[in-house]
């Protein structure tokens, strides 16, 4: 009976204690959020709200009613929500959180132009800010590739090509660019496609594939400046040559001839990107200036073209 007695005893002491222990974690649980809140008055109204980036800006959010709303304090304490409202008229969402955004980073050249108004998209952004305005401030963003296509169009005397008249002739062709938003946004990777197009005092035509490096030495948020390196290029050609019969002096054959080239020849050139709407660009360029490992063939380089590349 004393055994049965002191064995209740050991169980009721075990069972208060899992009581206790119980009771001190939904405790510490309940009030481990309430150290993350204050509660600041934004237009007149009084929120709870969490602080999720102190830098030159902060970011600060909640949830209500199931609803996430973003804030921003600057420096001086004054605090911006950042709303995304539909228009009544057209039914489509004006970003405003876009433009509160630019006009607070707008001294160091940031563009909230991609920004989403989600949690992981504005802490990206803020961190951005508060580490480009704070050389202080650790933060070393996540790297993600990002890529553009482009078209393109110009005229070339195709410096590397024998052309003793100096024709110039037309040429277009397109290119893919790779490139990191990180602090490696200045330097990017190509591959090109352009085709020259042969004339009657120029019977040389050609398709050239090129892989290269690009170097952004001017990388504003309107527009770039910046020198390329095309490192190998696979050229598919076409010309028509003439020259003596060996078998009967004086008289001239004409013959089409084809073939392809793999090269190494680090040809530089230069370009600029001008920005003419959120996503687009107004791309220059003149390239095949000189070459490493190739050797003009006696004329001044023009290699000129006009086209337009976009985000993808």
């Amino acid at each position: 009976m004393n055994h049965l007695f002191l064995l209740d005893l050991q169980e009721l002491k075990i069972l208060n204690l899992m009581k206790k222990l119980l009771f001190i974690l939904c405790l510490s649980l309940s009030f481990s959020p309430l150290k993350a809140q204050e509660s600041y008055t934004v237009n007149g109204e009084t929120l709870q709200l969490q602080t999720e980036i102190e830098g030159n800006l902060d970011l600060l959010w909640n949830t209500f009613d199931g609803q996430y709303r973003y804030f921003i304090r600057t420096k001086d304490g004054s605090i911006q929500e950042l709303v995304n409202t539909k228009n009544p008229n057209t039914k489509k969402y004006q970003e405003e959180y876009k433009t509160t955004l630019n006009e607070l980073t707008q001294d160091f050249g940031l563009s909230a132009d991609k920004v989403n108004l989600t949690l992981t998209s504005l802490r990206d952004y803020i961190n951005m800010y508060d580490s480009t305005s704070d050389l202080s401030f650790n933060y070393e963003p996540k790297s993600k590739l990002q890529s553009r296509l482009g078209v393109f169009g110009g005229l070339t005397n195709q410096p590397f090509i024998n052309n003793p008249e100096n024709v110039t002739v037309p040429f277009f062709g397109a290119e893919f660019e790779v490139y990191s938003n990180t602090r490696l946004e200045r330097h990017s990777g190509y591959f090109n496609l352009r085709t020259a197009l042969e004339a009657d005092d120029f019977k040389y035509s050609s398709t050239q594939l090129g892989l290269g490096y690009r170097y952004r030495f001017i990388n504003k948020n309107n527009f770039s400046i910046y020198g390329n390196i095309t490192f190998v290029t696979y050229t598919f050609y076409y010309e028509t040559v003439s020259y003596d019969d060996p078998l009967n002096p004086g008289n001239n054959i004409t013959e089409k001839q084809s073939g392809s080239d793999l090269d190494v020849p680090f040809i530089f050139g230069l370009g600029s990107d001008i920005k003419v709407t959120n996503n687009g660009y107004i791309t220059l360029a003149y390239d095949n200036l000189f070459a490493i490992f190739t050797e003009n063939q006696g004329n001044f380089p023009i290699d000129f073209a006009v086209g337009f590349k976009f985000n993808l």
